[in-house]
């Protein structure tokens, strides 16, 4: 046998090792499948004895149909194949591999050697051609190298399916990303757009190709953008987070807010700088960037800068900006020397129209009048809402009262037209205290409190109107502090006493009944009246409480005089307050009070004036309907000048009305007389109610009631309120 490959041998095996003899080495192929196709037993048995020597795994086919058998079988990496076989011959077999099984390596092994038979063995697929005889080296050769070879195509197939599955997942990345990505040359002009560029802005990636970021970028932001899409840097260096603005695409579009990252890459795949050689110093090729669409965080950012400081219902200033304002307004006017006027504004009897009306129209008339209130003020002007109806106002850069007062006056009179809620119409007033800086005070508290001083000072006179600070309104002000601390010590310290007006059956000359009178016994002021402490009472909510203490008293006092064997025919009347009447257990309270005490209802008769019903009359006729249910009486006190309307003597269960002495003042004289009160005793009697005239202080007073038959009344000439000693007394000589 020769010991050189032939001359096609070497033609179609580049690969075979030169250095003649030695054989290749096939210990990376062991284990390869290989399937021996030739018609001559010997040469058949003979390769594939040396095949397994080599570590291979041998199949062996006596021709071509029982190689195609063998190959539909399993999978085959080479075959060793002979052309010249009966049946089907090596060039159909090889037609057939080709066709069929193409990661099936073919190495023809022939006697026929012409260059016809190794062209035509090439074109159906052969990878060598080895002529018979061959040495075996020669043959183990060219197979490990045939079989070397197809283990790195194989390599390379793999690693090109690794790349573009890779590809693949970038591309899906990039492409699916919430930001853009970007690639500029070093140009400054879109190289690379991933597809949220058409989300974001509105562009398609092929308009933005080729063209300048410059294009596509607010003019105010073009020196900031020029640092980021331009950047050269890399690593910690580069820049992150800039904020700048876009331009989305069309005109008709708001600018959105972005946050910049560009990011260039060191030397990387990603070719941001292209390799040198070792001496030369890398070349710059363009920007890798990101942007992030940050309109939204932009405009959350926005949404709660505005709550921290402004009125969500108004809109307006809240109190943190109006005193950030003030304090820079106070900065200007002390540079400049000019004055700035601090205003309170408080709404007047808000209270009755948000609980007659309902919460939500309270708030459509606060939405309402804060409109008309800015409509009236400059641009330099700050209003804001600081409370449930309380509003602040600097006017800054004014001459002094006269332009602050003029201010006033403006909001006053575009106050005047009515707000129409529910198909009500509404009149809204403000009362308004004014503190001039600097003469009123040269600091934020001291002039907003100098101005709500001066605004209360307006409300005790009158409401519906403006004051300046004065500096004696302090010591109204710490009086009317002091007044309500008093108050509230006064009910831990008793201080409260109860006095008890009689009321008289002028028809019999006999006692009939008691009105209960607080008083006060002031430790410094000595006793005071009603009226001195009661609405301040009403205003801090301490009404209640001594509402509670009242009913409470007169009714121990009740029990006093029943174990004194006073008639149960005397009657306690007790005044009953809003703020009591909307408690929602003030029946239980009254009932509770009574049980105490051993009270019966017919006892107790609770005096209520007609406004407070009309605060909210159908929770007043439920809850004294209950109350009469166990026999107590209910009266309605200073009956005509209150409440217009009369229906409400058919709703509730009322059974005495009391005149107030404002109509039975007019009598003077045996002569005179009163319409009005003759009038209520016939309405009186057709309701089949009692009636007790108040504040009878002449006899002629007495004399009248008595040709009217009106058998009850209380006045001053029949009896003065005295303590419960005194009037103990007066029940046991009557």
């Amino acid at each position: 046998m020769t010991t050189s490959a032939s001359w096609l041998g070497a033609r179609f095996s580049p690969l075979i090792d030169e250095r003649h003899g030695e054989v290749a080495d096939t210990s990376d192929n062991a284990g390869s499948k290989v399937l021996v196709v030739d018609d001559e037993v010997r040469m058949r048995s003979s390769v594939g004895d040396l095949l397994q020597a080599y570590g291979h795994q041998c199949e062996l086919a006596a021709g071509g149909e029982e190689a195609l058998g063998l190959l539909s079988t399993g999978s085959i990496d080479l075959m060793l194949l002979d052309l010249n076989m009966p049946g089907i011959d090596g060039y159909q077999v090889m037609r057939e591999v080709k066709e069929n099984y193409p990661d099936t390596d073919v190495i023809v092994v022939s006697g026929e050697t012409t260059f016809e038979s190794a062209t035509e063995a090439l074109r159906c697929g052969a990878q060598d051609f080895l002529r018979k005889p061959y040495a075996p080296e020669e043959l183990i050769r060219i197979v490990g190298n045939t079989l070397r070879k197809r283990s790195l195509e194989r390599n390379i197939r793999d690693m090109n399916r690794c790349l573009e599955a890779s590809e693949h997942r970038y591309r899906f990345i990039v492409n699916n990303s919430p930001d853009i990505i970007y690639m500029l040359d070093n140009r400054g002009h879109f190289v690379f757009l991933n597809d949220r560029i058409k989300t974001i802005l509105g562009y398609e990636t092929d308009e933005l190709l080729g063209k300048h970021y410059s294009d596509f970028v607010h003019k105010d932001d073009l020196d900031k953008a020029m640092y980021v899409f331009d950047e050269r840097r890399t690593g910690a260096r580069a820049s992150h987070n800039i904020e700048f603005r876009l331009l989305c695409k069309g005109s008709s579009l708001p600018f959105r807010y972005f946050e910049s990252r560009s990011i260039t890459i060191e030397l990387s795949a990603m070719g941001v700088y292209a390799e040198q050689e070792a001496d030369q110093k890398e070349a710059f090729v363009g920007t890798y960037g990101v942007v992030r669409d940050i309109s939204e965080r932009k405009r959350a950012e926005e949404v709660i800068n505005f709550q921290l400081y402004h009125d969500l219902l108004t809109k307006l200033p809240n109190r943190a900006l109006f005193r950030d304002r003030l304090n820079l307004a106070i900065s200007q006017a002390k540079r400049s020397k000019s004055k700035l006027a601090v205003m309170f504004l408080d709404m007047d009897r808000f209270k009755v129209i948000n609980d007659s009306l309902g919460h939500l129209a309270g708030d459509q008339l606060l939405q309402t009048i804060a409109l008309r209130l800015s409509s009236c003020l400059r641009d330099g002007d700050t209003l804001a809402r600081v409370g449930g109806d309380e509003f602040n106002l600097l006017v800054p850069g004014i001459n002094g009262r006269d332009d602050a007062a003029m201010v006033a006056r403006k909001i006053m009179e575009r106050l005047k037209e009515p707000v129409v809620l529910d198909g009500y119409e509404v009149f809204v007033s403000f009362s308004i205290g004014i503190a001039i800086f600097p003469e009123d005070g040269q600091t934020i508290d001291v002039l907003v409190k100098n101005s709500d001083m001066a605004m209360y000072h307006t409300k005790t006179h009158g409401k519906n109107g403006y004051e300046f600070f004065a500096d004696n309104m302090k010591a109204a002000f710490h009086r009317q502090l002091s007044m309500e601390n008093g108050i509230r010590k006064a009910l831990e310290k008793k201080e409260f006493e109860l006095f008890y007006q009689p009321q008289i059956d002028v028809m019999e000359g006999r006692v009939c009944g008691m009105e209960a009178l607080i008083r006060w016994n002031h430790p410094e002021r000595g006793v005071l009246l009603p009226d001195q402490f009661i609405p301040l009472s009403e205003e801090t909510g301490l009404i209640v409480e001594i509402g509670n203490w009242v009913l409470d008293s007169a009714c121990r006092e009740l029990k006093a005089w029943r174990l004194q064997g006073v008639s149960d025919d005397v009657q306690m009347a007790v005044n009953i307050s809003a703020a009591q009447l909307m408690q929602p257990e003030f029946e239980r309270t009254v009932l509770d009070i009574m049980a105490k005490h051993g009270v019966s209802g017919r006892q107790l008769e609770l005096e209520i004036t007609e406004n407070i019903l009309m605060q909210d009359m159908d929770q007043a006729v439920s809850k004294f309907q209950q109350l009469a249910a166990n026999g107590v009486r209910v009266a309605v006190d200073d009956f005509g000048i209150g409440y217009s309307s009369l229906s409400y003597l058919h709703s509730l269960p009322l059974n005495t009305l009391k005149i107030d002495r404002s109509f039975i003042s007019g009598v003077q004289a045996a002569k005179d007389r009163s319409s009005i009160v003759t009038a209520v005793l016939a309405m009186a009697r057709e309701l089949n109610l009692e009636v007790v005239v108040e504040g009878v202080e002449r006899k002629a007073q007495v004399d009248y009631l008595r040709r009217l038959e009106c058998s009850k009344a209380q006045g001053f000439f029949l009896g003065r309120p005295g303590p419960s000693e005194e009037i103990r007394e007066l029940l046991r000589k009557r």
